[in-house]
């Protein structure tokens, strides 16, 4: 090819010395065949990604989530730039209420992958499923109560009801242990995040422990609602990430279809932090919300593309964030010092890591 295209260069430089029309002619010759040739290469291209793709067997996941800003995010997005087709992967989604729920499902079978807020992050901590890579970190979460409460020692015998084991459930463990106070100095009532929102407005309960966007749902209905607490609060003490998880040692079990999602994922990530405003509109059309709705969620949340991921983690930010939170849940007995796992055993950075190259 680089010889063919030197004869023709060699030519077309006869011709200008011959003459001023030839030379309009050759030059005419020499772009239409640099033309055809980059057509050629283009079609190349092209038909080498398309052939690369129809080498990969087609694989199935079932992908669980939450119909919420950062639960939605990366699906809505691999939908939209065509990642799964990219993968040759056939996705199934399936909506959840709860992190835990999910977890349940990776270890039955019923879910490759599925989504977490932080107050769940104690179960991969545990050994029950790994993290395939973080989303974001949040500062939606918040303690709410009723007009004339003022402070968290105020919620002494009241009725508080969280989602357990969510991040509703851990602000409301940091709120109570910052006063001194335990779950026993309240009436801890377990509920579903809507019963919450339609409780609370309702006066069934007196607080509850949950997060933007629903927060903002109960302030219509109860304007002079009280924020006793928020993630920001604790940062000093831990962050507040949420996260894809995938089964339990996926990535040893079945390495090409751990490889193939990540990817996806990495990819999602990238674009969610270079893309915002785009981000929020196709999770608007895919979970039915209004934009301006999720607008007021996203102004709670630092998104972290791919790369900024395995920064986090050589540094050791992000083993940081790993062990404290281990320690919290440690303490607040959801998984006890012999069952917690260093974050280097269900933290998938290697796998990450690739796919981020």
């Amino acid at each position: 090819m680089r010889t063919t295209a030197r004869k023709i260069a060699a030519v077309t430089a006869a011709a200008v010395m011959m003459a001023a029309s030839l030379t309009a002619c050759g030059d005419s010759s020499d772009s239409a065949a640099s033309d055809s040739t980059a057509a050629s290469q283009g079609a190349g291209s092209e038909q080498a990604k398309d052939a690369d793709t129809s080498k990969k067997e087609k694989i199935d996941v079932n992908f669980g989530y939450i119909p919420d800003l950062n639960g939605t995010a990366l699906l809505a997005i691999a939908k939209d730039q065509g990642l799964w087709e990219k993968e040759n992967i056939n996705v199934d989604l399936k909506t959840f209420t709860n992190g835990p729920l999910q977890i349940t499902a990776l270890g039955t079978g019923d879910l490759d992958y599925g989504y977490i807020g932080n107050g769940a992050f104690w179960l991969p901590a545990k050994g029950n499923a790994d993290i395939a890579s973080l989303i974001a970190i949040s500062n939606a979460d918040r303690l709410i109560a009723q007009p004339g409460i003022t402070s968290v020692a105020d919620l002494k015998g009241k009725k508080v009801g969280v989602p357990e084991g969510t991040s509703g459930d851990t602000i409301l463990s940091l709120a109570l242990a910052k006063e001194g106070m335990t779950v026993d100095d309240i009436q801890r009532i377990p509920m579903d995040p809507t019963a919450i929102t339609s409780a609370f407005a309702a006066g069934q309960i007196d607080a509850a422990g949950i997060w933007y966007p629903l927060v903002e749902t109960i302030k219509q209905r109860v304007p002079d609602l009280v924020e006793l607490a928020e993630d920001s609060d604790f940062e000093d003490q831990m962050a507040f990430p949420s996260a894809i998880v995938m089964q339990k040692d996926l990535a040893t079990k079945d390495p090409d279809k751990a490889a193939r999602v990540e990817r996806v994922l990495a990819q999602a990530l990238d674009y969610r932090k270079e893309n915002p405003d785009k981000t929020l509109e196709l999770v608007a059309d895919m979970s039915q919300q209004p934009v301006d709705k999720l607008k007021g969620e996203a102004v709670h949340i630092n998104v972290l593309s791919s790369q900024d991921q395995v920064e986090l983690w050589k540094d050791g930010t992000i083993e940081k964030w790993l062990t404290a939170m281990g320690d919290f849940f440690v303490e607040k007995g959801k998984v006890t010092k012999d069952e917690l796992l260093p974050p280097a055993e269900y933290f998938q950075a290697e796998l990450l890591e690739q796919a981020a190259n």
